[in-house]
């Protein structure tokens, strides 16, 4: 008699059935935002990028998630050493090891004493806040810090207080009024690549006797001599206590960093919930990491043409009445408003064949959607030249005089003529590239 082996056999699918709360909390989104909110067309599947078109999604800035040499460390390494041992981190403190090597490499790199490696950027600043913050810490948050450092405030317990973007005198102000704790900025942040102050930071921090966290993730690798970072390369290490990073943006690779001193490193990984209780990186990241870090250091050109992309980008973009000039950083983000007119957006800018992300809540706020361009160093000259001319022929498309963000740019220009202020004149420099 012949029988079916298992692989043959037929399965019944089946789920338990939802409770309300559950059920609503769905319905919610497949009613409420898909349905209602996004006229049944959902905001992220738009069209399937071909090999002709240009897509500017990927936070890969260096252009290094194909590099034969890094290509080449990780097969090599996963060839001899397979999965290596698969066990927390906070085992990895007693002797040598090529990840505490590399921990110990990238710290100097960016001018620090040491450095903890982490599964994620999210889990080094969820974890990282989580050993310094608690109840009784406030912890004082740029409005347009990352999602993670306020998850992290969230896992702490600890008290979030926002100040306005990129506003140090609003920061002293909430020092002054709730007391001192902990400061969290971006140094390129990720929704409009604005750049933070770091200098009127750090400074207001320093004096009311802070604790000082740097995210990072955006300009470890693309700004400075070598790629150290915007602290490093301002001179600011010594003032900063942490800096945190995602090495999934110009390191192209999966896992995070905690820049810190030699005595808190072994504290983070005996006490960080993230460290503890997730798995360590493996040989062939850590091999793919550490020949990315060599090419980081030596190509300098990589850096200069993703900075003149950049530039090129946001002037021409500004010349065609795009509000575009609250950055001045590899992020470049078009911001139409409501989520159906990001819909409106992505569907004009992919029949052209660009390609960026949509943000929408809960990345940013309800009528404030974004899509965002992360340029990287590969674009060619006519690649740069075919997303304006893009940019261009869609302007009455998605009606772009018609957009909130316009409608501020005129008034922001009409508030410059009338009152110089020395924001309107940096967005006048920066504007002009």
């Amino acid at each position: 008699m012949q029988t079916r082996s298992a692989e043959q056999t037929p399965c019944t699918v089946m789920n338990a059935p939802e409770p309300q709360w559950l059920a609503r909390r769905l319905n919610h989104y497949y009613r409420d935002r898909v349905r209602d909110t996004w006229g049944g067309v959902h905001i992220l599947r738009g069209r399937i990028p071909q090999s002709s078109d240009i897509c500017l999604m990927s936070n890969d800035y260096l252009a290094l998630s194909k590099e034969p040499s890094i290509l080449e460390a990780q097969a090599r390494t996963l060839m001899e050493q397979g999965m290596g041992m698969l066990m927390s981190g906070s085992f990895l403190l007693n002797g040598s090891s090529p990840h505490r090597d590399f921990e110990m490499r990238l710290a100097r790199f960016m001018h620090a004493e040491d450095g903890v490696l982490c599964q994620s950027g999210y889990a080094a600043n969820t974890g990282l806040l989580q050993c310094i913050a608690d109840e009784q810490t406030p912890v004082y948050l740029d409005v347009l810090a990352h999602m993670s450092l306020w998850q992290g405030v969230r896992s702490a317990g600890a008290k979030a207080i926002s100040f306005y973007h990129n506003d140090a005198d609003h920061l002293q102000r909430q020092v002054l009024k709730y007391g001192p704790g902990v400061i969290v900025v971006d140094s390129v942040y990720s929704t409009n690549g604005s750049v933070c102050p770091l200098r009127d930071i750090v400074a207001v921090g320093s004096a009311l006797g802070c604790i000082l966290v740097v995210d990072e993730s955006h300009s470890l690798g693309t700004h400075g001599e070598q790629g150290e970072g915007l602290v490093a390369s301002l001179g600011l290490a010594d003032k900063v206590h942490f800096r945190t990073a995602s090495l999934a943006k110009a390191f192209a690779g999966r896992a995070g960093f905690i820049t810190c001193s030699a005595r808190f490193m072994e504290y983070f990984k005996c006490e960080s919930h993230p460290a503890i209780f997730s798995s360590t990186l493996l040989p062939h990241e850590i091999a793919g990491l550490d020949a990315t870090l060599s090419i980081i250091q030596k190509d300098a050109w990589r850096r200069e043409r993703l900075h003149a992309c950049s530039n090129y980008l946001r002037v021409h973009l500004n010349e065609l009445g795009y509000n575009v000039q609250a950055g001045n950083a590899q992020i470049i983000s078009l911001e139409p408003g409501p989520e159906p007119k990001l819909i409106q957006l992505r569907d004009a800018l992919e029949a052209g064949g660009v390609f960026g992300a949509p943000f929408f809540p809960p990345a940013t706020s309800k009528n404030r959607t974004l899509m965002r361009f992360s340029l990287n160093c590969g674009l060619s000259d006519g690649e740069l030249k075919r997303i304006i001319e893009v940019c261009d022929s869609i302007r009455d498309e998605v009606k772009l005089n018609e957009w909130p963000s316009t409608r501020r740019r005129r008034s922001d220009a009409v508030d410059a003529i009338h009152s110089p202020h020395p924001a309107a004149e940096a967005c006048k420099v920066t504007a002009a590239g």
